[in-house]
């Protein structure tokens, strides 16, 4: 399978974290919706979809900050296998209104890091799924939640992600497989 840092067309190499977009968004002062697209590989009808259904919070001046980004990551990554409106609600039982960060539980930057921690510790985008859950553990272990309920939230919409991501690529493999078993 082909690997790219979840959520964009960019090639895997040591690994997918936030922090290697951080430098672009403050070099531009945000990204404009051609360059998100081009880190993506999403059509621009798509995100401005999702803005304006309040799955990712408007542009200011037409730039997308690092909160935007990194949802429209996330969505991004796990859009092959699950349909928008769940990970719109999945993304809100995390933090709520996307418009709104007085009730996250996490940054989206860092939600997005560990969903990319988690995937690059399974094997190759694979993992039994009852070890999942276990990873899901050992990345966020130094996370810091406002209530218990909070982490475990945040553990079980991970765990979500994760087993989407992984569906998405067997998908993708599946339709890679059937392709050119036609084309015999």
């Amino acid at each position: 399978m082909d690997k790219f840092v979840p959520g964009t067309n960019i090639p895997y190499s040591s690994g997918g974290t936030f922090a290697q977009f951080v430098p672009l968004i403050q070099m531009t002062d945000g990204l404009t919706l051609s360059q998100v697209c081009s880190l993506t590989g999403l059509e621009p009808s798509t995100i401005q979809n999702w803005v304006k259904r309040k799955f990712v919070s408007r542009p200011v001046e037409k730039k997308y900050r690092e909160r935007q980004l990194a949802r429209i990551l996330l969505i991004s990554a796990l859009r092959n296998s699950m349909k928008i409106d769940r990970i719109g609600e999945l993304m809100s039982m995390v933090n709520g209104d996307a418009d709104d960060t007085s009730d996250d539980i996490i940054s989206e930057e860092q939600m997005y890091d560990y969903l990319c921690e988690v995937i690059a510790k399974t094997d190759d985008g694979a993992a039994p799924i009852d070890k999942i859950p276990q990873l899901v553990s050992s990345v966020t272990k130094s996370y810091t939640p406002p209530s218990k309920m909070a982490e475990e939230r945040l553990k079980d919409a991970l765990t979500v992600m994760v087993c989407a991501y992984i569906s998405g690529k067997y998908k993708d493999e599946a339709d890679s497989l059937f392709c050119k078993m036609k084309e015999k």
